[in-house]
Formats: structure tokens, C-alpha cells, sequence
């Protein structure tokens, strides 16, 4: 169970994104980004934050900024950290829906290769994922990334 406030602030602002009120979540992402330092901040809210501010955005560059943001996060976040906060997943288990949303950024750049490329490393960390439900999720993402990438 998370126990970080700062990661359960921003699951509540992925909730409103889920309704529907993606301008209200961006708001929320923006001013917690700002009070955890932004890119100086913890990197574990950094990469959860990043990772869900990138689901928000209209725009698939600054999409793709967010994801990078996530990504570069999670290469400082250590399992310690993770237990800590209450998060059910390794450190390993957060690359897979990172490389996922890095895939699918690109695709829709037309930065075809490098969504490739994001794939295949989706694809070689699968396995730090459980047999749940949210590892079916990203595997059915991923077969959904690389069947448009066909």
C-alpha cells in the first residue's frame, strides 16, 4: 500500500485524467512538479509524476518530454526507495510501462526506429512484471504498440 503522500497526491490527479478532466490533472501535476523540486525533486515522485503528466499532455512532443523525464527518473530510483513509499513494484517493474509510453511517443512522431527500439526494451524487461493485472495491461500495450507498428 503507498504510504508517500506526494505519490498518493499524484495518483489522485491521474483519477481525475481518468474521468475525463485532463486540464484539472495537468494543473495538479504542474503544481506538485513545482513543490517536489521538479527535476531536482525525489526521483521516484519525479518518475511517477512525469510518467502520468506525459498521459495528459495534447501535444506528443511534450508528451515525449515527460516521458523522457520518467524514464531519466527511474535510472536514480533504487528498490529501497520503492519499499519505502509502499509501492508494489521493483524498480524493474517500472521500465517495462516506461519503455511502453517511449514506444508510442515516438510511433506517433514518426520517429519510427526509435519506437522500435523503445519496444524491444519494453519487451526484454516484461519479465520483472507480475502475472497480475497490471501486467496484463502492459502486455496488451505493448502488443497493441507493435501491431501499429506493422
Amino acid at each position: 500500500m503507498i504510504t508517500d503522500p506526494t505519490l498518493l497526491r499524484i495518483g489522485e490527479a491521474v483519477q481525475l485524467s481518468h474521468r475525463g478532466e485532463r486540464e484539472t490533472a495537468r494543473l495538479q501535476f504542474a503544481q506538485i512538479w513545482a513543490e517536489i523540486g521538479g527535476d531536482q525533486g525525489d526521483p521516484l515522485q519525479r518518475c511517477t509524476l512525469a510518467h502520468a503528466m506525459a498521459d495528459v499532455q495534447d501535444d506528443p512532443r511534450q508528451e515525449l518530454l515527460w516521458d523522457q523525464r520518467a524514464l531519466a527518473a527511474a535510472d536514480l530510483i533504487t528498490d529501497e526507495r520503492v519499499a519505502q513509499a509502499g509501492v508494489p513494484l521493483s524498480v524493474a517493474g517500472l521500465y517495462p510501462s516506461l519503455h511502453l509510453n517511449l514506444s508510442e511517443c515516438y510511433r506517433k512522431l514518426g520517429d519510427i526506429d526509435r519506437a522500435r527500439d523503445h519496444l524491444q526494451q519494453a519487451r526484454a524487461t516484461i519479465g520483472a512484471l507480475g502475472d497480475d493485472a497490471y501486467g496484463t495491461l502492459i502486455r496488451d500495450g505493448l502488443e497493441q504498440v507493435a501491431d501499429r507498428l506493422r
